[in-house]
């Protein structure tokens, strides 16, 4: 009896020494317990001072793990946070830790070129990446008194984009279709065309295959695009968390360049998964489904997002983001949840169609559903000369061809008209990873204006105009230059260009004789 007291009042005397060396000073972290974990969602009890999108640290008992995650719901008696990364290790009872903090990410030059998993992690084998910045990745977009209209061109290189929907330094250019329409295609062209023109480009791929990146990012390397590109990949077997904040991160990369003067172009590969990511967490967190199961807030999910492209003004840094979100529709349903959300938020959309896909027109672009809203702001005085009625003549075209088909007997006019049409859309055809100097595009355009490929066959129209750049390039170099110089057709260019048409019209003529 005796020995159990002793053993008893030592326990008390052990206890009370503890408790007289903890500080009860306020700690600037709180304390929570884990509650439950499944599918990367956990529900955290404790941690009073938790805020919306803080970053937690959940160490396991023998602490032997730390595990970020992030809090995205607030309950009365607990806390529903989505680990980023690996939940392997997260048990229930292990202590998490607040840190005050809305989740960042490293930003910076040195992750230019590399492949980076959201959290900044590098996943191309090369060396760690130092950085000494990070950026919040939930950010307020610029006001409307920071910001300046759009009218600094981004070419793309892509004929049909830069002619008929064109795209300017900060703006929010739209790329929807059917899955395999070429939709990657054209925002990976528009990042090759980047090179040399001072923008840096950051790609978001998010729920991809990593063997489909990696062609992509072995594509961006053969042509030198990968000195002024991130590639941000959530890939297909990561966790959905990571599939969520992966665009709000690239962003946040993007905005370091934005600070400091910069222009970067940002594309967002795809947005419908990453809704369908963010369903994923929500409904695991229990929050009420909506229309197509996703919930209510689905819509500012991606609003808040594209907001953050903007340009700056001169006094506020004067740098540009410029986004180019891609949308998955299916059978061409555009009326669908999330394309409509994203069609209403961007400023104009570019609409690949599988018809005019397996038809051979490569980009599959539709000159009827396209639209930029910001329009000729946004284009070269070279290129407004040329391109002026373009999409309306290749929308119209469509129509009379169409119309065509079921009567023989048209007018000469109509059939001018679609005769000029078909040419149109073989000019408008354009390889993959060929982009075209602006310049170069209004050359084509003004041949085609001026008439030199009405008397060629629709099937050689495109070996013509190869032909056509090529002898330019040889006879009179100095023109290009000319008009990428002075921006516009003077009456000197255009009296030129006829002249260089007229004998390359010639040599053409002899060689067929």
């Amino acid at each position: 009896m005796s020995h159990s007291l002793h053993t008893t009042d030592a326990i008390i005397e052990d206890l009370k020494r503890r408790i007289a060396g903890v500080s009860l000073e306020a700690t600037d972290r709180s304390i929570g317990i884990v509650e439950s974990v499944k599918d990367g969602i956990v529900s955290v009890s404790g941690l009073p001072d938790a805020r919306m999108s803080e970053m937690i640290i959940i160490s396991s008992v023998n602490g032997t793990h730390e595990t970020p995650a992030m809090i995205l719901n607030l309950e009365r008696d607990a806390i529903g946070a989505i680990i980023l990364g690996e939940s392997i290790h997260v048990k229930e009872g292990d202590l998490v830790e607040g840190t005050g903090e809305v989740l960042r990410v490293p930003v910076g030059d040195a992750l230019v070129g590399r492949v980076i998993d959201p959290m900044g992690r590098p996943l191309d084998g090369k060396c760690p990446i130092r950085h000494e910045v990070s950026y919040p990745v939930e950010h307020i977009a610029p006001g409307v008194i920071a910001r300046k209209s759009v009218s600094v061109p981004l070419h793309t290189g892509i004929k049909a984009i830069d002619a008929m929907v064109p795209i300017g330094r900060g703006q929010r250019e739209l790329i929807i279709g059917d899955r395999q329409t070429g939709k990657t295609a054209v925002a990976i062209d528009a990042i090759i065309n980047q090179k040399g023109k001072g923008v840096t480009c950051v790609y978001v791929a998010i729920g991809q295959k990593e063997s489909k990146i990696a062609g992509i990012v072995a594509k961006l390397e053969e042509h030198g695009a990968m000195a002024y590109t991130i590639v941000v990949l959530a890939g297909a077997s990561d966790p959905a968390s990571l599939s969520y904040i992966a665009p709000y991160a690239g962003t946040a990369m993007a905005e370091y360049m934005l600070d400091n003067g910069g222009d970067v172009l940002v594309v967002y590969d795809d947005l419908s998964k990453h809704a369908v990511a963010y369903r994923e967490l929500s409904l695991l967190l229990r929050r009420p489904p909506g229309r197509e199961a996703y919930p209510g807030d689905v819509f500012y999910l991606h609003s808040r997002l594209l907001e953050r492209a903007c340009r700056l003004d001169p006094s506020h840094g004067g740098g540009s983001i410029t986004a180019l979100p891609i949308i998955e529709t299916q059978a061409g349903d555009v009326s669908a949840y999330i394309p409509t959300n994203v069609i209403s938020i961007t400023d104009g959309q570019i609409y690949l169609e599988t018809d005019l896909f397996h038809q051979g027109m490569r980009p599959a672009i539709n000159a009827g559903l396209s639209v930029s809203r910001v329009g000729s702001s946004a284009q070269t005085k070279l290129m407004k000369k040329v391109a002026g009625k373009m999409r309306l003549e290749a929308a119209q075209y469509r129509e009379l061809a169409a119309f065509a088909q079921f009567g023989s007997d048209i007018d000469d006019d109509t059939r001018t008209r679609i005769e000029h049409g078909k040419r149109l859309m073989e000019i408008l055809k354009q390889d993959q990873y060929a982009p075209l100097a602006d310049e170069e595009q209004a050359l084509i355009f003004f041949a085609l204006l001026e008439g030199y490929f009405s008397d060629i066959a629709v099937d050689d129209v495109r070996k013509a105009e190869h032909a056509l750049l090529s002898y330019i390039h040889t006879v009179d170099a100095d023109i290009l230059v000319t008009m990428k110089k002075e921006g516009a057709f003077s009456e000197h260019i255009e009296t030129r260009l006829r002249e260089l048409l007229k004998m390359h019209a010639g040599e053409r003529l002899e060689e067929r004789g």
